[in-house]
């Protein structure tokens, strides 16, 4: 085999130096490469189908959370005063033509838990009228300035691009975003930190409907026994191996049956669900999912998982560890970007009219009740309320 390496040194005549080497007539050069897995892209628009729009876990885990975290009320409070009536009040109530209070928060909430972050526009200021409006994630770019903090939103959509500034209360648009530790202007979606099991989760689905749709067929070996005790040529041998790898490998062709020809005959092989851990795999990817979310695996229907003691106890946790906080985060947000600096303004929660924390009130009332050394006005101060002449 004569080789003209392209980066051999060169004789001093200008010609390039032939080198001749011998080798068996049978020698050959291979490169094999490992085979990995192929995950789902980690940008909006791929988390919000494959997660979103395809798997039940993700649908569920995202619309309990938003769901009821746009059902929490909001009391608004400028020093210690409570305002039963402000125009924020009303702006939140309705901030947009299209949209009532409850659809703009939990699609708020949507964007936030899919992306990582939630883009809202205040259009008016002043003495105007008001709306508020929500930017879809993958729309929006943050343009910084040249030392690197963010300015503005560059939003695209229509075939048209427009700059919105941002970081100016009352006016613009702001920014919600949850904690990224690699990324100073995005936020992080817990559905990226559970996308292996996403995957997993599809996977499964994926390989059962193929399955299903090929009559059920486990999996085998093909033996070929033919009479005169002959083995298949090579030709034969390659031919057949290509059939199979082309025609019934991968999940789409899982299960489909075998056309046999003479002398091969087909040996079932297939591993009952029990030996594969088949099941198990897939509810411990949708414990993962949910994991990921913060939402009690016994709220999702998935079995085997015995860490709360009763359904309302992972309704409670739900609410303490995921939900309130949440909301928590966008009130003091909120407050920022709508009651602007000086106002002594201050969005919070209503827990009082959270009906999935009735059970813990109705306790906690119980037990200040029962405190005989509480005057009945300090016990209307220790649940929240002010006194009896206030």
């Amino acid at each position: 085999m004569r080789v003209n390496w392209p980066w051999a040194r060169r004789p001093r005549h200008g010609q390039a130096r032939v080198e001749n080497k011998q080798a068996a007539p049978s020698g050959f050069l291979a490169l094999h490469m490992q085979g990995q897995a192929r995950w789902t892209r980690r940008d909006y628009g791929a988390l919000a189908r494959e997660g979103f729009m395809r798997n039940p876990v993700v649908h569920r885990c995202v619309r309990l959370i938003a769901e009821a975290a746009a059902a929490v009320p909001f009391v608004l409070y400028e020093g210690e005063a409570e305002h039963g009536d402000h125009p924020l009040l009303d702006l939140l109530e309705a901030p947009n033509p299209r949209q009532a209070g409850g659809a703009f928060m939990e699609a708020l909430y949507g964007h936030l838990l899919l992306s990582g972050s939630a883009y809202v526009e205040l259009i008016g200021g002043g003495t105007q009228t008001r709306e508020l409006h929500l930017l879809r994630p993958d729309r929006v770019a943050v343009a910084t300035d040249e030392a690197g903090w963010p300015v503005a939103l560059d939003y695209r959509g229509g075939g048209a691009k427009r700059r919105i500034a941002l970081g100016r209360p009352g006016e613009g648009a702001a920014q919600f975003r949850l904690f990224h530790p690699l990324d100073d202007h995005y936020g992080f979606p817990p559905l990226e930190a559970a996308l292996m099991a996403l995957d997993i989760h599809n996977a499964a689905g994926c390989w059962n409907k193929a399955l299903l749709d090929n009559s059920a067929r486990p999996s085998g070996a093909l033996i070929y026994a033919p009479k005169d005790g002959t083995n298949l040529t090579e030709e034969q041998f390659e031919r057949l191996k290509a059939e199979l790898e082309d025609g019934y490998g991968g999940a789409s062709r899982a299960g489909r049956p075998l056309l046999l020809e003479g002398g091969l005959d087909w040996k079932a092989m297939g591993l009952s669900p029990k030996d594969m851990d088949f099941l198990e795999a897939r509810n411990g990817a949708a414990r993962d999912i949910a994991l990921a979310f913060g939402v009690p695996p016994m709220l999702l229907g998935i079995p085997g998982d015995n860490t709360y003691a009763n359904y309302a106890e992972a309704n409670r946790a739900l609410y303490r560890l995921t939900i309130l906080p949440l909301v928590g985060r966008i009130a003091r947000d909120l407050s920022a970007f709508l009651g602007g600096t000086g106002t002594g303004l201050r969005l919070w929660y209503d827990a009082d009219r959270i009906e999935g924390l009735a059970s813990e009130r109705e306790a906690l009332w119980r037990r200040v009740d029962a405190a005989s050394f509480l005057g009945d006005d300090e016990k209307r101060e220790a649940v929240g309320y002010p006194p009896r002449g206030g």
